[in-house]
């Protein structure tokens, strides 16, 4: 006799009854990714995440800092200590003021450096979150825990826990894309589905082809028609219910009919979605799409390849336009905006990411799109406003991990435009006002989905899992 036989027999059946209703909450229907409602009424419908993996500067992008300044080549006032919950132990190194140049912009007269002179232009759309703070200043666990906010592996990404609470608009498109030049460094954990059905997984894309046809591997059949390929998908599906129907629920085996159903509809929808030379050469070059591939394209994989990132932007638009419900787009491959040795790095990076970033916004809000669409803008932490000065560094004029008080930008989405949420010190080194962890991140970009954070869980191994875990407050102030 099987276990399942012996809970039927057992009890009167009462057994049964118990793992029938947990196997019909694990396993997902046909229509996993079916379009489903809100818990309320949403301010946005999509979310397009665009991160800065490696850590950018607070201090010297959208968080200026006249102390720093004034200050700069000395150690931390005594005085900073007296007021500060920075611990003293933490002046290592002498204060580093930024190099960059801030300027007031819009009729907000939000400061931004002159790195980022097109985004300045459409400051007054975009609210600026000074006061973000995470648990962990390691790239591995950081760049996790914004993702799926845990600090390990194993736990569904944010991608997963919105495809799982909303679906999709486009059953011929994965419902969460997952974007990066080449392999990216912490891998796919990022846009894991972790315990939820692998249904709701993100699907990885890399943004560095310019063919379609070679950003999706084994797209087309050329071997066999699509009405072949039709009855094939059918017979094994017939055979796939059979054996569900034989052995009872399974999450992996329903995942994967799911994913053969996704595939076989992206044929037709696929090549257009991603084919940015759709687009006019005047849109390319608004987001700074190079007409031409890099000469080196085919025997150099860089993290910051110019065009990969632009072309990313592009084809983010271009999906939720579809309705994909969310997009995340990796800066690199690997940590570019790591600048350890020397903050002037920064000037390169931002050069790539500064004019996507602004054309895709300027793009969607002509559209309308940006209403309904909630742009994310960051990293997994800041830098500190100190130099570094470990032994292995060469150049003495760059700035060490900060997960205690860096900055975020959202925008479109029912987010207020225009303002600045929080505040760090007068050097930078922590949140001191208003502070925003992670957690409350989270609950917000879900709240203005129509989800609440503390009601969308899953069970899983006997208790119920969330996002936010146990934390999390939705941050109302930035709401519109």
């Amino acid at each position: 006799m099987t276990r399942r036989e012996a809970l039927s027999q057992l009890g009167t059946g009462f057994g049964m009854l118990g793992l029938t209703s947990l196997a019909a909450q694990a396993a997902p229907t046909a229509s996993a990714l079916g379009p489903r409602p809100p818990h309320f009424a949403p301010k946005a419908k999509h979310v397009i995440f665009l991160f800065l993996n490696g850590g950018p500067s607070q201090v010297d992008t959208f968080d200026p800092k006249p102390e720093l300044t004034r200050f700069h080549g000395k150690q931390v006032p005594e005085e900073f200590f007296k007021t500060s919950k920075v611990k003293k132990d933490l002046n290592h190194s002498s204060l580093l003021g930024s190099p960059f140049t801030f300027q007031k912009y819009g009729q907000s007269g939000l400061e931004v450096s002159d790195l980022f002179p097109h985004t300045a232009g459409v400051i007054d759309d975009i609210c600026v979150i000074r006061s973000m703070h995470t648990d962990l200043p390691a790239h591995p666990q950081a760049i996790t825990q914004m993702s799926s906010g845990r600090l390990i592996a194993g736990f569904p990404s944010m991608g997963s826990w919105v495809t799982y609470g909303l679906g999709t608009e486009n059953q011929n498109l994965p419902g969460f894309i997952a974007m990066c030049p080449g392999t990216p460094n912490v891998g796919p954990e990022l846009w894991s589905s972790g315990f939820l059905p692998t249904a709701f997984q993100g699907t990885y894309i890399p943004c560095d082809e310019t063919d379609p046809a070679k950003m999706i591997r084994n797209l087309t059949n050329r071997n066999t028609s699509a009405a072949e390929q039709r009855r094939q998908l059918d017979l094994v599906a017939a055979l796939n219910r059979l054996d569900i129907e034989r052995r009872g629920a399974d999450p992996q085996l329903e995942g994967r009919i799911q994913a053969m159903e996704t595939a076989f509809r992206m044929q037709t929808e696929a090549l257009d979605a991603f084919d940015v030379s759709r687009e006019t050469p005047d849109m390319r070059r608004r987001y700074g799409v190079p007409d031409q591939p890099p000469a080196s394209a085919t025997k150099i994989r860089s993290a910051t390849r110019d065009g990969d990132f632009a072309r990313g932007c592009l084809v983010a638009r271009r999906l939720v336009e579809r309705g994909v419900r969310m997009v995340q787009l990796y800066f690199g491959e690997d940590i570019p905006w790591d600048s350890h040795h020397d903050i002037m790095v920064h000037k390169k990076l931002a050069l790539q990411a500064d004019q996507p970033i602004a054309a895709l916004l300027k793009d969607m809000k002509a559209s309308g799109l940006l209403k309904e669409t909630l742009v994310v803008i960051g990293g997994e932490f800041g830098r500190t406003p100190s130099v570094e000065t470990t032994g292995r560094i060469n150049v003495q004029n760059g700035r060490n991990h900060n997960s205690r008080g860096f900055t975020y930008l959202l925008a479109g989405g029912g987010i207020k435009g225009g303002i600045a949420h929080g505040a760090t010190d007068d050097f930078g080194f922590a949140a001191v006002e208003k502070p925003v962890h992670l957690h409350d991140l989270h609950a917000t970009v879900l709240h203005l989905l129509g989800l609440d954070h503390k009601r969308l869980t899953y069970r899983h191994s006997g208790r119920d899992y969330r996002l936010t875990d146990l934390a999390g407050n939705v941050v109302n102030e930035i709401i519109a």
